[in-house]
């Protein structure tokens, strides 16, 4: 019973790790697609990106159902298994194997943490400099000078937008 329930686990943890890979694979075409504006391929990375979470969200929650019955199994704590206690508990090649997941996974998380939040930098800087951009335009459409000036004297503005270019009909 035990090797079954190792086995569904492993096959889970494989399944996990290969697309935690293709999410960061993903993550890191995002990054170049940041940093070259390409916006439509990167609307079509970002619904590739959500299909891979979707799918994580799934193999994760087996995962967890996998690893409690394994827990039970062989002795320990079902509330919170850990990866790591499980392969204390099972010993032997089983469990040089659930360390070696175990690690490949952490790295993978680390690295995946590690360049999101180098494209959450390059979107933010790209949002800022969108937005500077949109208040130059505001401020040559709309026009940073005041017509009225102190005391209500009269200033023209003979640059700005809708003003008459010759009294002429």
């Amino acid at each position: 019973m035990k090797q079954i329930l190792f086995q569904k686990l492993i096959s889970n943890l494989e399944e996990l790790t290969k697309q935690y890979r293709l999410l960061l694979d993903c993550i890191r075409k995002e990054k170049e697609l940041l940093v070259n504006t390409n916006v439509d391929k990167l609307n079509e990375n970002n619904i590739l990106k959500e299909t891979i979470l979707i799918k994580v969200k799934s193999v994760d929650s087996q995962r967890k159902n996998y690893a409690v019955e394994l827990a039970q199994a062989v002795g320990a704590d079902t509330r919170e298994p850990r990866l790591l206690e499980i392969a204390l508990k099972i010993g032997g090649p089983e469990s040089d194997r659930l360390r070696s997941i175990h690690s490949t996974l952490e790295i993978l998380t680390k690295r995946l943490v590690d360049i999101n939040k180098e494209n959450a930098a390059y979107a933010e800087s790209a949002l800022t400099n969108v937005n500077s951009a949109m208040e130059n335009i505001k401020e040559t459409l709309m026009g940073s000078q005041k017509t009225y000036q102190k005391k209500g004297a009269y200033q023209p503005s003979y640059d700005k937008a809708g003003h008459l270019v010759s009294k002429e009909a």
